[in-house]
């Protein structure tokens, strides 16, 4: 069985769990997640754990193509007065931030208490991120992308894709496990240096991602491969993004990182209860 180890407590994947996104920032591509004000950020919160998330992830910048690359101390300044916020109104609640700068990670564990550090880079833009990691001691999200946020949909020429990519998490992953890093899961990074045809493909093996033997996740939530596919805008991609968290959960992915939790969690019930008389 998949477990992480979060303070000592060995959190098990026998049912997958759903992680919450709040989104402290003026400009996320889906308007319904961003939230400023302190009584919106513990409402969120309160919803979040109130419709059976048991995770939340907690970022500062946006990760659109469009929006503007925040520095260290920029990042800390959104962040950290919304993490003591947190901490202080749900103390036991698991919590991940999303970040890929090593000091911004150290301070949120070290003053914070946050639980899981979420890198979309991979270790990529801050080289001191395995090594910070390793030190602290928190499991620790691999993504895959190539480039930043800002670049990344320059390189999507892959020679063959999916071994490209389990090429890439094998590499890291054993740097993370040479230095130390014990809990690693693994995020194949829809949407990141992909076409939407690459983020089916993707789905479509997502099987091949147990050859690990670290928990999945799965963020699709309201993504472009949804909402450009049908035609329609990240506020009508709501019934997309149930239908392929239901695809993730029959791959047997092990975290749904959404925006709409109630919904990802019926998923979870749902395709749970139909595993209940296939396994």
């Amino acid at each position: 069985m998949k477990t992480i180890n979060i303070n000592g407590t060995l959190i098990d994947f026998s049912t997958p769990h759903v992680m919450g996104i709040v989104n402290v920032t003026p400009d996320s591509f889906f308007s319904g997640s961003r939230k400023q004000s302190a009584n919106e950020i513990v409402d969120r919160c309160t919803q979040i754990l109130e419709e059976g998330g048991t995770m939340i992830d907690v970022g500062a910048q946006s990760t659109s193509p469009a929006s503007r690359f925040l520095d260290t101390k920029e990042e800390a300044g959104r962040l950290m007065p919304v993490l003591k916020l947190i901490r202080s109104e749900f103390p036991d609640v698991i919590l991940s931030v999303d970040t890929f700068y090593a000091d911004v990670a150290k301070e949120s564990v070290e003053e914070y208490g946050v639980n899981i550090i979420n890198d979309i880079s991979g270790g990529q833009i801050d080289e001191r991120m395995f090594p910070v990691v390793a030190q602290l001691n928190v499991p620790y999200i691999l993504m895959h992308m190539r480039g930043t946020p800002q670049t990344m949909q320059q390189f999507t020429h892959y020679d063959n894709f999916i071994q490209d990519i389990l090429y890439y998490f094998s590499e890291r992953k054993a740097k993370l496990n040479h230095l130390g890093v014990k809990d690693v899961i693994i995020d194949p990074g829809f949407g990141f240096s992909k076409s939407i045809s690459q983020n089916y493909e993707l789905m479509a093996y997502l099987k091949y991602f147990h050859i690990f033997e670290e928990p999945i996740l799965v963020g699709i939530s309201r993504k472009s491969m949804i909402y450009t596919l049908l035609g329609i805008t990240p506020e009508e991609s709501l019934n997309g993004t149930s239908t392929l968290n239901t695809v993730a959960l029959l791959s047997g992915v092990d975290i749904l990182r959404v925006h709409d939790v109630k919904e990802a969690v019926e998923c979870v019930k749902i395709i749970e209860n139909v595993r209940h008389y296939i396994d």
